[in-house]
């Protein structure tokens, strides 16, 4: 049985006041205005219904995906969440630098910057990069051109207030998605670059695994680089590699074991939730947006 069908169709203050109630909820659990979701989590919402519901929920913020923008003013829904008393923490997504040919990195770098536009128009500090690969490329060629996209970006970025974050991904996409698979990578490309206009994406899902992740997170803190926090859970029966992320507690990630270390770096930002899920798509979007207030509190 999933989470969502254990909990009764009530609203989602209810469901927090339960929570709440609930003597079997963590003492060092996070308040629900620490929280943000990204739009591509509850995807069958417009924008619009998003930010209503994000906030009627009292979540602290939104991260809106690109997408929910279509046909669509930037200004005008960052006004709408402003005013709903959401943060904007960031648009997602740019990046994908990495191409066979000049031509694909030069479309790469005119789509980057009409995010950088986007971003600064919507109010959101902050553009989530994934960094890219190409299939049939070396992986340090991928890496370079990488490095030198977001470089290129350096100028705009700064230009339209907008923060570059770099989101390293787990190894399993290094073949078309990202050539930037651990924290200590994305670090190393921070130091390299050496701006203050780029930081980087934490993401669980991503990180979880990897056996140097406190000590870069602690790295990451100290250095200033560590601009984002990103939840959801590795489910131990995977069966999509794309969308079949678990809902916070259905894994095996130590999410508040991680949470506790990002926030011991330093980090005082909002936690967000992405989370990909053809199966969690498949409910209803309300008894979702319960769900996961239930379980951010109760694993986060």
């Amino acid at each position: 049985m999933h989470l969502s069908e254990k909990m009764p169709a009530q609203d989602a203050s209810e469901s927090l006041n339960h929570a709440r109630a609930d003597p079997s909820m963590p003492d060092n659990r996070p308040e629900i205005n620490r929280l943000c979701l990204h739009t591509i989590t509850t995807r069958s919402w417009d924008v619009e219904t998003a930010v209503s519901r994000y906030a009627q929920a009292g979540l602290g913020g939104i991260t809106i995906w690109r997408e929910a923008l279509e046909g669509r003013s930037p200004a005008k829904i960052g006004q709408l969440a402003r005013q709903a008393g959401l943060q904007l923490t960031s648009l997602c997504r740019g990046g994908f630098f990495a191409a066979l040919t000049q031509a694909g990195r030069q479309a790469a770098l005119d789509d980057n910057r009409r995010a950088l536009e986007q971003a600064a128009e919507l109010g959101a500090p902050l553009l989530v990069l994934v960094p890219g690969a190409a299939p049939g490329q070396p992986l340090d060629k991928s890496r370079g051109q990488i490095a030198e996209g977001i470089a290129a970006l350096l100028p705009e970025a700064q230009a339209c207030g907008v923060r570059l974050g770099i989101e390293p991904l787990h190894p399993m996409y290094a073949a078309d998605r990202s050539a930037i698979n651990t924290l200590r990578q994305a670090n190393d490309l921070c130091a390299a670059l050496d701006s203050s206009w780029v930081g980087v994406v934490v993401d669980v899902y991503h990180l979880w695994w990897d056996a140097e992740l406190p000590a870069e997170i602690a790295r990451c803190g100290k250095s200033g680089w560590l601009a984002a926090f990103h939840l959801s859970d590795w489910l131990l029966e995977t069966h999509d590699l794309l969308n079949d992320r678990g809902l916070m507690g259905e894994g095996c990630i130590p999410l508040r074991e991680i949470r506790l270390q990002v926030e011991a770096a330093g980090f005082g930002g909002l936690h967000e939730v992405e989370i990909f899920s053809e199966r969690w798509w498949a409910q209803d979007p309300g008894k979702f947006l319960q769900a996961i207030l239930e379980a951010y509190q109760r694993h986060c």
